[in-house]
């Protein structure tokens, strides 16, 4: 009897890790493809936008203490008239960026693009009737941007989803139904990854709402991945969850921290060997706030995307747009500060990996080929750890100026002479290889 039992028991287990393993999320080729080409982007543009702008107070607005009712009619108003999609397009191009991810959906519950689900849209429920969504699509599609969509599985205004920590001060009735807003979930967003196309990725914003419960809520991401790579299965999936990546999720975010930096506390997660992206904002919001001129300089904007491309990681610098749907002023001044510097050194940032950080500077790679980042204008020389031959040639990358330097085999030091006029936010210095160096 007891042979029987554990044969049985054995034939149990064997076979539920069998569905396990049969389950277990196996990206498609085209999938792999995709996240080869993300890595290589380097640089993003996040765009924060809704009617939350109306409000001008940023994009939690509605978590203030405004009841849902009362928030509701700033759709009435929102007429962005001068919302340009290829405008935006454009000068997010000229700044060197590759792809943008743009909030289709943000905890408010308002879809910022025709959806079928809802009347609660830009095309139902604004005079102004225009799907956004689709004039951006088309715009990136004819200027070869990559287009990413944020999704927010949060949701303030529906009365099916289960208000957590957050969301509960805007007054509504709850008639708790998560199977049907699952369903409606999945319905949205077969309409963005069909209606839309190409989507290249999908940009969630974490489940932490429902993180102080005592018992644990299934939000059945698991599930929810399957059925988006079934319907697409190059789209690249990613969580800003605040913790490990998990099954179905093609690459790790980063709120407003460096991979292995957690300077604002919500990047304390190991790193995994997925491709990596850091999102941070121009100023200090992530939607429009018309008192936040806090804009970082062009100088720091340039440095953050040579820090995380030497992190080996994406950069998606976030911009808000005002609610006449222009791009603010400030933001567009960086963006075309940002594109003259990448212009020249756009090379040392696409498609290479991490080398190295120093007290002057960063170190990205490329094949047989370095770029040292320099930060710090008062410094003469440089050494950076170096086995192996001589370089075959130092220069500056912007002037194309050789550079004097000696390298110590005993101590695999090799030491860069600098110009005196190296004065840049990042001058850049290029070392070319006849093999891979070894830094």
């Amino acid at each position: 009897m007891r042979k029987i039992f554990l044969f049985l028991f054995l034939s149990a287990v064997t076979w539920n890790c069998a569905i396990a393993e049969e389950n277990k999320y196996v990206p498609s080729p085209s999938n792999l493809k995709a996240r080869q080409a993300f890595e290589e982007m380097r640089f993003g543009i996040f765009i924060h936008w809704g009617i939350y702008s109306m409000f001008a107070q940023g994009e939690w607005y509605l978590n203030s203490g405004l009841s849902d009712e009362e928030y509701r009619k700033a759709a009435s108003g929102f007429y962005p008239a001068r919302f340009d999609a290829n405008a935006w397009v454009k000068a997010i191009k000229s700044s060197g960026a590759q792809y943008i991810t743009f909030t289709s959906r943000h905890h408010d519950g308002f879809s910022m693009y025709g959806t079928h689900t809802s009347k609660y849209n830009i095309v139902d429920g604004t005079p102004f009737r225009r799907d956004v969504l689709k004039e951006l699509s088309q715009a990136c599609a004819e200027q070869n941007v990559r287009l990413h969509l944020y999704y927010s599985i949060l949701d303030w205004h529906r009365n099916d989803f289960p208000l957590g920590r957050t969301g509960r001060k805007t007054g509504r009735e709850m008639h708790i139904d998560y199977d049907s807003y699952f369903d409606f979930m999945k319905t949205q967003v077969k309409e963005l990854l069909t209606d839309y196309a190409p989507i290249e990725a999908l940009w969630f914003d974490g489940y932490w709402d429902h993180d102080e419960d005592s018992i644990p809520f299934d939000w059945r991401m698991p599930e929810f991945y399957r059925y988006i790579h079934a319907l697409q299965p190059s789209c690249l999936i990613g969580n800003n969850h605040h913790i490990a990546p998990i099954e179905g999720e093609d690459f790790q975010m980063f709120e407003r921290d460096l991979p292995g930096e957690n300077t604002a506390g919500l990047s304390g997660q190991a790193i995994s060997q997925l491709p990596l992206e850091m999102c941070q904002t121009m100023n200090g919001m992530w939607g429009y706030k018309v008192a936040d001129q806090n804009y970082k300089s062009t100088g720091e904007l340039i440095q953050l995307i040579a820090r995380a491309a030497a992190k080996s990681s994406n950069l998606l610098l976030n911009i808000g747009p005002q609610p006449n749907g222009e791009l603010p002023a400030t933001a567009l001044d960086r963006l075309q500060g940002i594109g003259q510097w990448m212009q020249t050194n756009g090379e040392s940032i696409y498609g290479t990996k991490g080398a190295g950080e120093y007290p002057w500077g960063v170190m990205t790679q490329k094949d047989k080929t370095s770029y040292v980042h320099i930060f710090d204008r008062n410094v003469t020389s440089i050494e950076i750890p170096w086995t192996g031959k001589h370089p075959r040639t130092i220069q500056s990358l912007a002037t194309g100026e050789q550079l004097k330097a000696r390298l110590d085999k005993r101590k695999h030091l090799l030491t860069i002479i600098l110009p005196a006029t190296h004065e840049s936010d990042d001058w850049v210095v290029k070392i070319t290889n006849d093999k891979n160096p070894r830094t």
